[in-house]
């Protein structure tokens, strides 16, 4: 009988099966941590009938067929952000949740369609919280890995330094060598102005990029690369154009938001998360508006976690992408050498 293919022979034994034996280390490990803190695990669904509502994050839809025959639209959740937020809605103060999630559009060395998110959330809790549970979660998992060094590709990091913090500010005007706030304000953004420096910095301007396109080119080029060498970065104070789910600060100019990088590797995004439910459905239609314009498509929006959004109290939480911290650890180059059993490469044709 001959063997899956996604256990080709030069990938498992003895290749894979290290990377499997840490992964599995780690997953014990995590669990462990969270469970001396107090936190509890959800097991929340993968269908939602909202995938989430963040522009370039790409969904797997599907069929729901009732007894009478009746079709309606779900999704595969592609963060269990919206069911635990309920949770916390109901009163729920530490949870987090190992689970499986799905993203179309995204396959490469760090992405893989179905992949695991670790997620956390701490009621009543500033975000600032947040940094020291990532400190303590890179210290478990390597230690469940038996490393003191994360790797990727020629870059490394020590596991138990304390992280650098470093402002989204500092940061370009260290790596990319000018004021990002000379382009935006609490009241908006100018585009022409950063348009220029990113000409300056030789990216490509197209006509139809927005001020956080070209935010999103520079940080993934010129800041990204650099973060994370010799130990953890925390890129702190996102622009609030760039806030996502996040509160805004005291100055408006600013959000409550970082990712945690490691080897230039993004691997989690904090929020102190926002409970205004009328700035999120803003939110959510302004980034689904602008998901039609780009791709032909946008998602609904979950009311049912709108209106939790009203009960949920002030809370900080973060999502951390499992696998890429497993690559990190065992010093694997891609998604698949960590993932039991990758998905395949392509499915039926349509």
């Amino acid at each position: 009988m001959s063997k899956p293919s996604f256990w080709p022979e030069a990938n498992h034994e003895p290749g894979r099966r290290p990377y499997l034996k840490a992964r599995a280390a780690m997953t014990k490990a995590v669990r462990a941590w969270f469970d001396a803190e107090g936190f509890l695990e959800a097991d929340t669904p993968i269908l939602q009938v909202s995938p989430g509502n963040e522009t370039h994050i790409s969904a797997f839809a599907t069929e729901l067929i009732g007894p009478a025959g009746d079709r309606s639209r779900l999704y595969l959740h592609s963060s269990p952000e919206f069911a635990l937020k309920k949770l916390l809605a109901a009163g729920e103060e530490r949870i987090f949740s190992l689970a499986h999630v799905f993203r179309n559009r995204e396959r490469g060395p760090l992405h893989h369609p179905e992949f695991t998110m670790l997620e956390w959330y701490r009621a009543k809790a500033p975000y600032a919280a947040l940094f020291a549970d990532c400190a303590a979660l890179l210290a478990a998992a390597a230690e469940a890995a038996q490393t003191g060094t994360f790797r990727f590709r020629e870059a490394t990091a020590e596991a138990f330094a304390e992280p650098e913090l470093v402002t989204v500010t500092e940061a370009f005007q260290r790596y990319a060598g000018f004021d990002l706030t000379q382009t935006f304000d609490a009241q908006g953004c100018d585009r022409a102005a950063l348009a220029r420096h990113t000409a300056v910095l030789g990216l490509r301007v197209a006509q139809d990029d927005t001020w956080s396109d070209l935010f999103s080119k520079i940080l993934s080029a010129k800041i990204e690369p650099n973060l994370g060498h010799g130990r953890a970065t925390l890129l702190t104070d996102y622009p609030a154009p760039e806030a996502a789910l996040a509160r805004l600060k005291d100055d408006r100019r600013f959000a409550e938001r970082f990712e945690l990088y490691v080897c230039g590797v993004e691997l989690a995004n904090g929020f102190g998360e926002l409970t205004d439910a009328a700035e999120q459905r803003r939110r959510f239609t302004e980034a689904m508006d602008e998901r039609q314009r780009i791709y032909g498509d946008a998602y609904p929006v979950d009311e049912d976690f709108l209106a939790a959004l009203a009960s949920m109290p002030p809370s900080s939480g973060i999502a951390l992408g499992f696998d890429r911290l497993v690559m990190l650890a065992t010093g694997a180059k891609r998604i698949e050498d960590v993932l039991w059993a990758p998905v395949a490469e392509t499915g039926t044709p349509l």
